[in-house]
């Protein structure tokens, strides 16, 4: 087993992306653009903390970490747009952002244990 694959935040953020998956694959009419952006930024997340987990270095990890939360913020975004153009109902949007600021909060407590002693 890799040292990620134990990490709780990866497999939210792996469980979180397959329900992104599963919700563009049964809304096809979405833009494509807000489709591969969405996709590719929900991806971004789970390879980011997967990568950063393998590196040596505190600071190489942090890098990672943040760039992960970098793409929870996207995903978050696009969400909203999504929303706001009818493409996402109230109940949904609410669950994916909600579970979003989870990993969010999450990948923080990451990156703040990665300080240097």
């Amino acid at each position: 087993m890799f040292d990620f694959e134990r990490l709780e935040v990866y497999q939210k953020a792996k469980e979180q992306n397959k329900e992104i998956l599963g919700y563009l694959r049964n809304n096809k009419q979405i833009d494509s653009y807000i489709r591969d952006q969405l996709k590719r930024a929900s991806i971004s997340i789970i390879i980011n903390i997967a990568e950063g987990s393998g590196k040596f270095s505190k600071a190489d990890k942090k890098n990672y970490y943040t760039i992960s939360r970098g793409s929870v913020y996207e995903c978050v975004s696009l969400l909203e747009i999504l929303f706001d153009e009818h493409y996402l109902d109230q109940r949904q949007f609410s669950i994916f952002k909600d579970r979003y600021e989870t990993i969010s909060k999450m990948l923080y407590k990451l990156i703040d244990s990665q300080k240097k002693l």
